[in-house]
């Protein structure tokens, strides 16, 4: 298919390392509880399952989009990023994250039309109006988070009601991450109507430093966070009952859901071809030339372990 390399996995063991974690996506190590070395891998996920092949580029595009992102939003909310010694590697503090997902909606679209075409009128305690059709505007947009499940497990809807009321987030710093989502999600929406792009919908997750000081964590507006529609023929594809153009990830759930594969006990993930993958990294670097505006750069090298290790250690010695 192609002589390009993918990162799977890491397995590094960087001067004052404290502890490693793999999430779905990022592997992540913490350097002398102090800091927190994210590295984007090329692995991919659907349903809160990890797919069997990994797409070149990928973890590239994510993190380079993020690090553009955090950085047009810093002046709304402070957030973790230092640095990004490396095309797949992000440096950030070391914060205590908040167990929520801050899910932020503009159109009923994804999971919210899913549960809306099963009937249901209530999302994460929020009302849905009647007479509502998939892709529609909501009239302002909605929040609808989730729980930040323990590895492995689904992310769960869950209101701010129950939130509160278990103690996940103190209601004061609830409505914090509240003002802080409306704000993001105002400024990405700003930044998504300069490329051309609607911004459908996406999540934040927000952590405390040591100090107590609520920051942006992870990654924001990328197509793994994120779902965009192009704005150019939106209204005529809504009015005539179509498939909106987008880009996010949804292309791979769509893919997976007419394979027969949603997540659930039994299923199978489907065969995943050299021309699948191929598509998929197509469609990421689509995602980030709309997004950015800018022509991405492939990273040529043959060995990416050693190079992303050379620059993560260069780094750590620098500071």
């Amino acid at each position: 298919m192609t002589n390009f390399k993918t990162i799977s996995t890491t397995k590094f063991n960087f001067p004052n390392q404290e502890a490693f974690y793999k999430g779905k996506v990022r592997d992540v190590y913490n350097i002398n509880n102090k800091l927190l070395v994210m590295i984007a891998t090329d692995r991919i996920s659907a349903f809160d399952v990890v797919l069997p092949k990994a797409i070149p580029f990928k973890g590239q595009i994510l993190n380079q989009i993020a690090a553009k992102m955090l950085k047009a939003t810093q002046d709304i909310v402070p957030n973790w990023l230092l640095a990004t010694p490396d095309p797949n590697v992000a440096v950030g503090l070391l914060c205590e994250p908040f167990k929520v997902e801050m899910v932020i909606r503009g159109y009923l679209t994804g999971h919210a039309a899913r549960t809306y075409n099963e009937g249901k009128r209530e999302l994460c305690g929020v009302k849905l109006p009647e007479g509502m059709k998939e892709n529609q505007k909501f009239e302002k947009p909605i929040i609808t988070p989730s729980t930040k499940a323990a590895d492995g497990a689904h992310d769960e809807d869950i209101s701010k009601a129950a939130i509160i009321a278990n103690l996940i987030v103190s209601k004061e710093d609830y409505e914090q991450l509240e003002k802080y989502t409306y704000l993001l999600f105002q400024r990405g929406t700003e930044l998504a109507k300069e490329r051309g792009l609607i911004l459908v919908d996406t999540k934040y997750e927000f952590g405390k430093t040591k100090d107590g000081k609520i920051v942006l964590i992870d990654e924001i507006h990328t197509p793994d966070s994120s779902r965009y529609f192009y704005a150019d023929g939106y209204a005529d594809r809504f009015k005539n009952d179509e498939p909106q153009k987008q880009l996010s990830k949804e292309f791979v759930r769509q893919w997976l859901i007419e394979k027969g594969f949603q997540g659930k006990e039994g299923q199978q993930v489907p065969e995943m071809t050299d021309e699948k993958v191929l598509e998929i990294s197509n469609r990421y670097i689509e995602l980030y030339e709309q997004i950015t505006g800018e022509a991405f750069v492939k990273s040529e090298e043959t060995d990416l372990l050693e190079r992303i290790e050379k620059n993560i250690n260069l780094y750590l010695e620098s500071i």
